[in-house]
């Protein structure tokens, strides 16, 4: 663990403000879901919850099966990362952080097809986004699928679109439930 040299006061309410500079560093939002852990020697630690995390069988069986139907890499990202893939080096993109452009497309909350080059879906990783859904639970946005392109010829057609939107949807049902 690393030590950040800031110290916070609880409150007569038993709270701590997590200073803005961390939040921002581990983009946490207001209203995300942090887990608490503790051990033996005292310390306490917040790590962001995704539920999305719970479902990477899940999720890995979907990427995999998308990748197999459309022959183009998919990813399965929660609000931060990426937590499954499939047609892709799995080194090359799972827990990499999410793009500002993939934020933006889960905060729209729908499918958008991508026409242009410059949407990485994931930092550091030269893949063009083609198709990309939201995983809505409870009304709450908690990730996205996404599907990958190689190079600017690989289109996606109205088949993959549909095909995201039912892999969110799937991983959606699943977490419901």
């Amino acid at each position: 663990m690393k030590a950040t040299g800031i110290v916070r006061r609880i409150d007569d309410l038993g709270r701590v403000v997590i200073p803005k500079e961390i939040r921002r560093t581990m983009r946490i939002r207001e209203g995300d879901p942090l887990e608490i852990f503790t051990d033996a020697g005292g310390e306490v630690v917040f790590k962001k919850y995704s539920p999305i995390g719970e479902l990477s069988n899940y999720a890995s069986q979907c990427a995999e099966a998308l990748a197999t139907a459309t022959r183009l890499a998919v990813a399965v990202c929660d609000r931060d990362h990426c937590i499954a893939a499939a047609g892709i080096s799995k080194k090359e993109v799972l827990e990499r952080r999410v793009t500002p452009v993939l934020e933006g497309v889960m905060d729209e909350r729908r499918t958008v097809v991508f026409e242009d080059e410059n949407n990485q879906a994931l930092e550091g990783v030269n893949r063009k986004m083609c198709v990309a859904a939201p995983i809505i639970i409870s009304g709450d946005v908690s990730g996205a699928v996404v599907m990958l392109a190689s190079d600017v010829s690989d289109k996606p057609t109205e088949s993959d679109e549909k095909l995201v939107r039912v892999a969110a949807a799937f991983l959606s049902k699943q977490l419901e439930e």
